[in-house]
């Protein structure tokens, strides 16, 4: 996914600039599950993802499963886990994902495949798209043409809360210098080959006086419709771990390094 940068906003100090940042994680992650001041263990409550898998349910319970992956709790984190963490020594294996093949609807990348990476694919790059532009009407078009009936509406879907809270920290309404890339991802759950709980770990780096970066985790339910993944229905899943690429922490919450599909060699 291409790095995309916007003209510099003017005369933030990096206090400012680091409040602004963790004001994203920290809005994402009151708005869906609240914070917790312990870290528990990574596998308690979650369920886990294979590829070769795929559960089986009756037809009425469609609904029930569904939530209930979205429902289940993650890793519990810190403001300061978005910023730092212990480099590991032993990484999980990386998650490779397909790269984008067209350009979809609100100038989003897509053309990704009918695969649970594609699902990883499309959410990074609505996220993207959003979070690199850090406007309400951006996110208003995004919300509008990669949503179907049911999923959270503009004023509750996540990204739009993380604009929010950026705008509302920085005290800025012009263009700002960010840049928003997925450095890891995970599979959370998935009831078939329509229906993926995606997860992606971004690095957001904002440059204006000074350069500063925090980690931005988000899972988003998604739902394969026609041609595209879209915003499938249903609450905003559980808050996924903001946690520094390429620590314990990171690991041990599930994120698998993020590695582009670049095809044979």
């Amino acid at each position: 996914m291409p790095t995309s940068w916007s003209a510099t906003a003017p005369g933030w100090g990096r206090a400012r600039l680091l409040s602004a940042l963790v004001g994203i994680l920290l809005a994402f992650v009151i708005l869906v599950g609240g914070l917790v001041g312990l870290i528990r263990d990574a596998a308690d409550g979650t369920l886990p993802y294979d590829d070769n898998v795929t559960p089986t349910f009756a037809a009425d319970d469609r609904t029930s499963v569904r939530d209930a992956i979205a429902a289940a709790p993650m890793l519990d984190d810190t403001p300061a886990d978005a910023r730092r963490g212990t480099p590991t020594v032993t990484a999980p294996a990386p998650l490779t994902i397909p790269p984008p093949t067209t350009k979809g609807p609100a100038s989003v990348p897509s053309g990704f495949p009918h695969t649970p990476a594609g699902a990883v694919g499309q959410l990074a790059a609505i996220d993207t798209t959003v979070l690199t532009a850090m406007n309400i009407p951006v996110a208003r078009d995004v919300h509008d043409d990669w949503t179907i009936p049911g999923a959270p509406a503009l004023e509750a879907w996540p990204p739009t809360a993380a604009v929010r809270a950026f705008r509302t920290a920085s005290n800025t309404t012009g263009p700002v210098a960010v840049a928003v890339n997925p450095v890891a991802a995970q599979l959370k759950g998935s009831d078939g080959p329509d229906w993926v709980l995606a997860c992606v770990l971004y690095r957001i780096d904002a440059a204006v006086t000074r350069a500063a970066s925090v980690a931005y985790g988000r899972c988003e339910r998604l739902e394969w419709r026609e041609d595209r993944w879209v915003v499938a229905p249903g609450p905003a899943p559980a808050g996924a771990p903001a946690t520094w690429p390429g620590t314990d922490l990171a690991a041990a919450a599930g994120w698998r390094p993020w590695r582009t599909d670049l095809g044979p060699p």
